[in-house]
C-alpha cells in the first residue's frame, strides 16, 4: 500500500505552488476523497506530504457553451461529436515535510499515495506519547489502497497537563454525542486501570462523573449491549467486539459504576428517575444505587445553583444569597432555620410589605425591597415545596445520602453516573452546579481534613447539553457559568476535566469552547458552519460536516498537524430501546 504515482504537480503563472498549497492533476476515473494525504517529491530527497482539500474536473472546452455546442446543439440523446480531453485536479494543502523544508514543491513532481507510515508521519500520529484510542481513520476509503488507522489522542492534552478538557458538537440523534464521549471514557478507564503501580504513584488515577440527562440512556453503563436493535444480534456482536480489539479495547462495559438518582419515596406518585422499579431494586440490592437529597444545613450554599438562568442586573438576588449565606445574619445566622419549611417561613415574612406585616414581626430590610424578596420566594417554592429531595435528613440506612457527601468519598477508577433526566431544567441546574462545586472544591483540598478523601488525580466530568448552563446567553452573573469557568480556566492544574457536549458550538460561551485543548465536531447543517467558530475550516471540510455519518466526527488536537476524519464504534454497555 502507498507509493502508488497517481499524478503531477501543477505550477502555472496564474495559480503557483507556495509554502503551503499546491495542486495536481491525476486521472479522472482515480477516487480520491477530501483529507486523503499525498506524498509528493521535492528538493534534497526530501518528501513533502499534502491533505487534499478540494477535486476539480475540467476538459479543454473554453466555455459551457462550446459543450453544449458539442452535443449538436443540446441534443440530450446525442453521442459526444466532439472528443474532449478531461482531467481531473486536486488542490492540497502541505502539513509536513520530512526534511523541514518548506520551499514550494516544483511543477511536475511525482504525487504518489502515502502508505500507512507516511501518514502518520504526515498527520503527527507516528510519535504519539501516553495514547488514548480516540477513533478509526480510513484513507482512501472504498478503493483497493484502502488503509484503516487507529487513532490517539496524547492523554495529556486532554487530560492535563498539557491541555484539557473536551468539547464535543454535532445535530441531536444524528451526531451521537453521548456515545462518543462514553466511548472515549470507556478507553481513557481501561487505560488508566491498566497502568503500572509506578504511574499512578506519580498521578495516574482517574475517575468520571457522568450526568444522565435524557430517559435512562445512562443507567446501565455496566451492563453489555445486547445488540437487539440489530437484524442478526450475534453478528453485529462478533462485528463490534472485532473492531473493539483492532483499537486495542476490550469489549466489556464500563467497570465500578454507582448510581445516584433524586429522592422519591416508595410512596411517592411522582417518581424521580426513568429507571423502572425492578432495576432500581435490583441496583440497591446490589448496592450500585443510592438515592440523594439535600439537606437545608449542609446545602444551603448551594441555593444561589437555583438562580443560574434568572438575570440579576441589579445583584439583588445575590445580596439575599449573601444575606443568607452569613453565619451571623440576624435573619439567617446563629442556627436559626434549621430545615427547609423554616426557611421558607422565614422568606415569605420577608416577602411581606410592611404594612401587612403582624405585630413584633420584624420588617423587611432596607437593603433589599419587599419585591426582591417576593422574586426570591417565588424560585424557592417553586423548586422546594413538595419535592421530596428537599429534606431534613438523608437516612445513610436506607440507601439514601446527600450527593455532595457521596462525591467527596470519589476514588479510583469510580464511575459516578447522577441521574438528572426527570428533573425540571432548574433542578438539573442546581444538581449539576452544586455537584461541579463539590468536586472543584475536592481537588482544591477543601476537604481532605475529613475522613476517607483521597481523591483521583484526574476526575472527568461529563454533561450533555452544556447550552443549558453555559451558552453565549447565559446571564454573567450565572453562579453554574462561572463554576464552569474555573473548571475550563483552571481545572487542567486541579484535575477536574470537562467533557461538554452540545448541539451547537457557535451557542457555548467563547471562554468555555476557547480553554478546550480536543473539539469533536459531528453532523451539522449549513447554517451552523457558516458561524465564526468555523473559520479555520476549509469549504471541503465544512461540506464534509454537513453529511458525516452517525459514528463519524471530526476532531482537532493540538498534537495532530490537520483535523482528522474519524469513526468509533457503537456503545459496549447495554442501549435502552424506545
Amino acid at each position: 500500500m502507498g507509493n502508488k504515482l497517481i499524478g503531477r504537480v501543477l505550477a502555472t503563472e496564474k495559480t503557483p505552488t507556495t509554502m503551503e498549497v499546491f495542486n495536481f492533476w491525476t486521472d479522472a476515473d482515480l477516487k480520491l476523497n477530501a483529507l486523503d494525504v499525498v506524498k509528493v517529491e521535492h528538493i534534497d530527497g526530501s518528501f513533502t506530504f499534502g491533505v487534499i482539500r478540494s477535486i476539480s474536473h475540467i476538459t479543454d472546452a473554453q466555455s459551457f457553451l462550446t459543450n453544449y455546442i458539442s452535443s449538436d446543439f443540446g441534443d440530450l440523446n446525442a453521442s459526444d461529436m466532439t472528443l474532449r480531453v478531461g482531467m481531473n485536479y486536486a488542490e492540497a494543502e502541505v502539513t509536513f515535510n520530512n526534511q523541514n523544508i518548506y520551499t514550494p514543491v516544483h511543477n511536475n513532481a511525482p504525487v504518489y499515495l502515502a502508505s500507512r507510515e507516511e501518514i502518520n508521519l504526515a498527520l503527527g500520529l507516528d510519535k504519539i506519547q501516553n495514547p488514548v484510542v480516540c477513533g478509526v481513520m480510513k484513507m482512501y476509503e472504498r478503493t483497493q489502497d484502502e488503509i484503516i488507522i487507529p487513532v490517539k489522542f496524547n492523554s495529556k492534552f486532554i487530560l492535563g497537563p498539557e491541555g484539557a478538557h473536551l468539547n464535543i458538537s454535532g445535530i441531536s440523534g444524528l451526531a451521537a454525542k453521548t456515545s462518543y464521549a462514553m466511548f472515549l471514557m470507556k478507553a481513557i478507564q481501561e487505560r488508566y486501570m491498566n497502568i503500572s503501580r509506578k504511574e499512578k504513584e506519580s498521578g495516574g488515577s482517574i475517575a468520571f462523573v457522568i450526568f444522565n440527562v435524557k430517559g435512562k440512556d445512562l443507567m446501565a453503563i455496566d451492563k453489555p449491549n445486547d445488540f437487539l436493535d440489530s437484524e442478526e444480534p450475534e453478528l453485529e456482536r462478533e462485528r463490534v467486539y472485532k473492531e473493539y480489539e483492532d483499537l486495542g479495547l476490550t469489549p466489556e462495559p464500563f467497570k465500578h459504576v454507582k448510581y445516584f438518582i433524586p429522592y422519591a419515596s416508595s410512596l411517592s406518585a411522582k417518581q424521580s428517575s426513568y429507571l423502572p422499579k425492578d432495576d432500581i431494586e435490583e441496583y440497591i440490592k446490589n448496592k450500585q444505587l443510592k438515592k440523594f437529597k439535600y439537606i437545608y444545613k449542609e446545602d444551603k450554599n448551594s441555593i444561589e445553583m437555583l438562580f443560574a438562568d434568572i438575570d440579576d442586573s441589579n445583584q439583588t438576588m445575590e445580596a439575599i444569597l449573601s444575606k443568607i449565606a452569613d453565619p451571623g445574619d440576624s435573619d439567617f445566622g446563629n442556627g436559626q432555620i434549621e430545615t427547609w419549611e423554616d426557611f421558607r417561613n422565614k422568606i415569605n415574612d420577608l416577602s411581606k410589605s410592611a404594612g401587612n406585616l403582624k405585630s413584633g414581626t420584624r420588617k423587611a430590610s432596607n437593603e433589599i425591597s419587599v419585591l426582591s424578596w417576593r422574586k426570591f420566594k417565588r424560585v424557592i417554592n417553586t423548586a422546594t415545596q413538595n419535592d421530596e429531595m428537599f429534606a431534613n435528613r438523608a437516612d445513610t440506612n436506607n440507601n439514601e445520602c446527600r450527593l455532595a457527601d457521596e462525591l467527596k468519598h470519589i476514588a479510583d477508577n469510580d464511575v459516578y453516573v447522577i441521574d438528572i433526566a426527570k428533573l425540571p431544567s432548574d433542578k438539573q441546574a442546581f444538581v449539576f452546579g452544586d455537584a461541579v462545586r463539590t468536586l472543584y472544591d475536592l481537588k482544591l483540598g477543601e476537604y481532605d481534613g475529613e475522613s476517607k478523601v483521597n481523591p483521583p488525580s484526574k476526575i472527568i466530568i461529563f454533561i450533555d447539553e452544556l447550552n443549558k448552563y453555559a451558552s453565549k446567553d447565559t446571564p454573567k452573573t450565572s453562579p453554574i457559568l462561572r463554576q464552569i469557568l474555573d473548571v475550563t480556566e483552571r481545572g487542567r492544574s486541579l484535575g477536574v476535566i470537562l467533557f461538554g457536549a452540545e448541539q451547537f458550538r457557535s451557542a457555548i460561551n467563547q471562554r468555555v469552547t476557547g480553554n478546550c485543548a480536543a473539539q469533536a465536531y459531528g453532523r451539522t447543517n449549513i447554517i451552523e458552519t457558516a458561524a465564526k467558530d468555523y473559520s479555520a475550516f476549509s469549504s471541503s471540510s465544512k461540506n464534509i460536516l454537513t453529511r458525516l455519518e452517525q459514528g463519524e466526527y471530526m476532531i482537532q488536537s493540538p498534537v495532530f498537524r490537520d483535523v482528522l476524519k474519524i469513526k468509533f464504534p457503537k456503545p459496549i454497555y447495554k442501549q435502552f430501546k424506545d
